[in-house]
C-alpha cells in the first residue's frame, strides 16, 4: 500500500498531518462473544438477505456487489440460547494479500467459533474453492482437526525422527529441508499419522487456527429436485433460499451441532428450574468447574457439592463435585448459598 493510500485511510492529508476536513473516520469493532460465527462469501450472493430474515437485524440489501461494506452484527435465539452473528464484507481474490480490505474481514473470521460460507448455487462451485484458498492462506484451516505431530525445540543433538506409523511423503531428508528453512536445525519429531508437508509446515508456524465451516448455497428457488438431491450430498452443506425462508430449520440445527454446544439449566433451593435462560457451554469444557467459572470465577473458589438431574445423574439427584462431567439439559442445583 502506498504511503498516499495509507493516508487515505486513516483520514489524513497527504503529508500525514491530520484528518482531513469532509473524511469519515469508520473503525471496525471486533466482538469478543462466547459464540460467534461469521459469514464469508463472493459479494451478492444473497448473505445479507440472509442476516436479514434470520436474525432481524437490517443489513443493507441491494442488486449490485459490495452492498456490505462494513462488519453487520447480529443475534439469533435457538433452543434458548444467544448466538452471535457477524455480516462481514464479501472477499474477492487476493482477499489474503489485502485486496479488498480483504485481510481486516478474514482476521474477524479467525475470532469466530463457526464460518457460515454463503454460495451462489446458481455460480460454480468453484467459488467454494477460490474462498477456501484464502481463508487458508491466512492460517485458517476449514473443517480440519490439529495436525498429530508432536514437534519440540531443543539446544542440541540434530533432528531426530519418529515415524509411528508408515509415511507416503514425508522422510528424514524432505523433514530437515522444511525445518532448514526456518532455521531449525535441533528438533525431535513424532509423526502419529501418514502426514504431509502442510501438516508439518502447520505445526512449526503454529498459529493456525481450527475452525468448522458451513456451506450454505442459497436461492434453491431456482434449481430443480433433481439438482437439489445432488447438492445434499456433498459434505458439510446446508442448501437454503434466504429470500422465502425455506430450510431454515435445518441450518440452525446444523449451527448449533458445529458450535458443539450444551444447555445446562440452573435450580434455586425450593424452586423450578429455570428453563427460560440455560447457562450455554462448550461440549468439550461441560464439567461442574467449568459451569461455576462461567457464572462467576469466585463461585469455583467456594464450592463444595452440587445437586444434578438428568442424563449425566446415575440417580436423580445425585450429589457430585466439580469434576462431574455435565451433559445437555441437565439440571444443576449448588449447595453453595451464593449460587
Amino acid at each position: 500500500m502506498k504511503k498516499s493510500d495509507k493516508n487515505k485511510a486513516v483520514g489524513r492529508d497527504e503529508n500525514g498531518n491530520g484528518p482531513k476536513k469532509g473524511v469519515v473516520m469508520q473503525i471496525d469493532i471486533k466482538f469478543p462473544f462466547f459464540s460467534a460465527f461469521s459469514y464469508q462469501r463472493f459479494p451478492s450472493v444473497g448473505k445479507s438477505t440472509l442476516l436479514c430474515n434470520l436474525a432481524g437485524v437490517f443489513s443493507e440489501v441491494a442488486a449490485y456487489e459490495f452492498t456490505t461494506l462494513t462488519t453487520v452484527p447480529g443475534v439469533i435465539r435457538y433452543k434458548g440460547a444467544k448466538i452471535q452473528l457477524l455480516d462481514l464484507p464479501g472477499i474477492i481474490e487476493g482477499a489474503k494479500d489485502g485486496k479488498g480490505r480483504g485481510k481486516q474481514v478474514i482476521a474477524v473470521a479467525r475470532t469466530c467459533s463457526l464460518i457460515l460460507m454463503v454460495l451462489d448455487v446458481m455460480k460454480p462451485l468453484q467459488h467454494k474453492k477460490l474462498l477456501e484458498y484464502e481463508l487458508e492462506g491466512f492460517g485458517i484451516r476449514l473443517n480440519k482437526q490439529p495436525p498429530n505431530i508432536g514437534f519440540k525445540r531443543k539446544e542440541k543433538g540434530g533432528i531426530n525422527l519418529t515415524m509411528l506409523v508408515p509415511q507416503t511423503e514425508l522422510d528424514l531428508e524432505l523433514v530437515k529441508s522444511i525445518l532448514a528453512e526456518y532455521r531449525i536445525h535441533n528438533a525431535d519429531i513424532t509423526l502419529r499419522y501418514d502426514a504431509t508437508s502442510e501438516d508439518l509446515i502447520d505445526v512449526i508456524e503454529g498459529n493456525r487456527v481450527y475452525i468448522p465451516c458451513i456451506y450454505v448455497l442459497n436461492k434453491i428457488d431456482q434449481i430443480s429436485i433433481e439438482e437439489l438431491d445432488i447438492i445434499y450430498r456433498i459434505p458439510h452443506t446446508v442448501p437454503i433460499s434466504a429470500h422465502h425462508k425455506w430450510n431454515f430449520d435445518d441450518l440452525l440445527e446444523k449451527t448449533w451441532e458445529y458450535l458443539n454446544l450444551i444447555r445446562i439449566y440452573t435450580k434455586p433451593k425450593g424452586q423450578l428450574p429455570d428453563y427460560s435462560q440455560p447457562i450455554v457451554l462448550n461440549a468439550e469444557r461441560k464439567s461442574i468447574e467449568d459451569l461455576c467459572m462461567k457464572i462467576h470465577k469466585s463461585l469455583q473458589k467456594d464450592f463444595k457439592c452440587a445437586l444434578v438431574w438428568g442424563a449425566s445423574a446415575k440417580h436423580n439427584p445425585q450429589r457430585v463435585g466439580r469434576d462431574h462431567v455435565l451433559i445437555d439439559e441437565d439440571v444443576v442445583q449448588s449447595l453453595n448459598p451464593d449460587f
